[in-house]
């Protein structure tokens, strides 16, 4: 598999989009994911990032999308993040990347008021529109797990649900480590996703809250969950997800470190050549 970097790394640090892409390909990441909102962003901003991704020889795998409104009660707010996530699968066709990735949130009211079975199935057809765009687009949804108690997809059994009840190969799922430390899903369950996961994150935390570390300063034992991952064969990419550093001025130094743990960790696995 590549190892690739998702771009925020660098945003959440206040550093340059054209400097970040640089640095990326220059501190030896294989590949790089996008994270930006194609409706906050103009014509200018996007040929630069494509650019800038194409000069230094880093293809684009993915662009990372946050839409808790495909879940929400009000049509009138699913109608619109429907078609803003289409306008993400337009921003990745654009930049000739491979998938989207997709967040979709967490039941409201403590799951009271409105049954979360129509949350649930909310979420599924309104997923199931957009994974028929993405098909004719020739492009996948990565669905992420998210290690919250009242996320929609927080442990394998429930992304295995919602993937099959979407029911379309545009859509499958994303693995994020960290993430499966937090929810106590133990390695050998990721066998389930066999045909199902298409691209994976990979940070530390410490084991209580999200927290996207570089690898080594956390509690994630992570070589029973890449074992895991190297037998499912998966075409794809390892891309590093970096919170906040605790020093921003430092974050070179805190991408080289997440690069250097994580390279060493995939070696060890077989996962990176």
């Amino acid at each position: 598999m590549k190892l690739g970097l998702i771009n925020s790394a660098w945003a959440q640090a206040g550093r340059e989009t054209a400097w970040g892409i640089r640095k990326t390909k220059e501190l030896g990441f294989d590949t790089i994911d996008i994270q930006t909102d194609p409706l906050s962003m103009d014509v200018k901003q996007r040929r630069l990032i494509k650019r800038e991704c194409d000069a230094a020889g880093l293809p684009i795998v993915s662009v990372c999308c946050v839409a808790t409104g495909l879940i929400d009660f009000n049509d009138s707010v699913q109608r619109f993040s429907v078609d803003r996530v289409k306008a993400h699968l337009d921003l990745v066709y654009e930049f000739e990347a491979k998938n989207l990735l997709l967040v979709i949130g967490e039941y409201i009211w403590n799951r009271e008021v409105i049954p979360p079975e129509e949350q649930w199935s909310t979420g599924v057809a309104n997923c199931r529109r957009l994974a028929e765009y993405a098909d004719s687009l020739d492009l996948q949804i990565a669905l992420e797990l998210e290690p919250f108690p009242l996320s929609l997809v927080n442990n394998v059994e429930t992304m295995v649900r919602f993937v099959d009840d979407v029911d379309n190969q545009a859509f499958q799922a994303n693995i994020d480590v960290s993430h499966l430390c937090l929810s106590r899903v133990a390695p050998e369950e990721l066998r389930a996703l066999r045909g199902k996961a298409i691209h994976v994150h990979i940070s530390d935390c410490d084991g209580k809250v999200h927290g996207d570390l570089p690898p080594g300063r956390g509690v994630v034992d992570f070589m029973p969950y890449l074992r895991e991952i190297k037998d499912l064969e998966i075409d794809g990419t390892v891309s590093i997800e970096l919170e906040y550093a605790p020093d921003p001025s430092q974050i070179e130094s805190w991408v080289a470190e997440a690069y250097r743990e994580t390279d060493k960790l995939l070696q060890e696995a077989g996962l990176r050549s």
